[in-house]
């Protein structure tokens, strides 16, 4: 562990009032809300860097890893893992990390987990912390998967990427110590947006879908422009310009019209029958307001849906457990969440 690593958890473990004096002097509080201390230091020394949308999305993607190999819990000791690739529908190899927790459950299903990044950044250290996090409080296995990203591989490669995967653990469930012929999906942010296409894709091809969707802070809709991109469009780490940045990588304007369910699966008006869904989402975050919209039209529509808003987290907290307490709370509890719904099920 390098010195600054160390400086930056001495920091975070000091007592909120002298976090909060070393980043502004002030609590920050937007619409009700007020955010954690430790997101709130973060937010401050992140603002000294240039925005992502001023970068080239290589340099983007490269400086976003190393500062949150910052973040990076240390492994976990009782979660094996391993590295893998996974053949495509266009004959090349998708990267994928399979965690298998001490003592799985062979009743539970594969989790097949989608990272964020918007389509242009991340990788499978993004959501290495948090899937170690799912294969322990769950006890199934987890398959984290490395889609193409945009700009290099614009819509659809990703999700084309993301349905094979899904596809592949659904045949090979049984192999990786799972109940044979089921798997969940999840996913963060774009990794959300992934997962509720794949149910809803699925389901329209009449084939094997999820027996469960985690969806955490997802994007679900596109085209909307919900008050709390306005609201919270200046926060920490993903702003409105990085959202609006990370689309024109991802679809192009005039590529593809953004309000086809493949991208907006928020505007789907045929939910009734999709699997129960978990969604989280953040505080502070401009893609609030979209979760708390898709969680409403599942339940409308007749789907269960557990609904939970860390008000005080910022969006991306699955990538901060190691030094915003609050954020790892939050995972464990989501894990949590989703042990208990897929033994329902099971």
């Amino acid at each position: 562990m390098n010195l600054r690593i160390l400086i930056l958890k001495f920091i975070m473990r000091l007592p909120d009032r002298f976090k909060i004096w070393m980043s502004g002097g002030e609590p920050v509080t937007i619409g009700g809300r007020r955010l954690n201390a430790n997101f709130q230091l973060l937010a401050y020394q992140a603002a000294k860097s240039p925005p992502m949308s001023s970068l080239p999305a290589d340099v983007a993607r490269a400086g976003s890893a190393a500062g949150l190999a910052m973040l990076a819990a240390p492994d976990a000791t009782d979660i094996a893992w391993r590295n893998d690739t996974i053949l495509s529908r266009g004959s090349h190899q998708i990267p994928v990390r399979i965690y298998t927790p001490e003592h799985p459950d062979a009743e539970l299903p594969v989790m097949v987990y989608f990272h964020f990044g918007g389509g242009v950044i991340g990788d499978l250290e993004t959501s290495h912390a948090f899937c170690q996090i799912l294969a322990r409080q769950i006890g199934c296995p987890v398959v984290s998967v490395d889609y193409r990203l945009a700009p290099e591989h614009k819509f659809p490669a990703g999700l084309e990427d993301a349905i094979d995967a899904y596809e592949w653990c659904i045949k090979n469930a049984e192999s990786l110590g799972a109940r044979p012929g089921h798997a969940a999906v999840g996913g963060d942010s774009m990794g959300g947006n992934l997962s509720a296409v794949i149910a809803q894709d699925m389901r329209r091809q009449e084939k094997p879908v999820p027996d469960l969707q985690l969806l955490i802070y997802p994007a679900t809709d596109l085209t909307a422009e919900f008050p709390s991109r306005t609201l919270y469009g200046e926060t920490y780490p993903l702003s409105s310009d990085t959202m609006d940045w990370f689309m024109q990588q991802y679809v192009p304007d005039g590529d593809f019209d953004r309000s086809q369910v493949l991208l907006s699966p928020g505007l789907e008006p045929r939910l009734a029958g999709l699997p129960n869904a978990i969604i989280a989402t953040a505080g502070f975050d401009p893609l609030v307001d979209d979760g708390a919209a898709y969680a409403e039209k599942l339940k409308d529509a007749g789907v269960p849906v557990t609904f939970k808003c860390y008000d005080e987290l910022a969006h991306a907290f699955t990538a901060f457990t190691n030094v915003v307490p609050a954020a790892k709370d939050a995972c464990v509890e989501i894990a949590d969440l989703v042990r208990e719904e897929l033994h329902k099920i099971k």
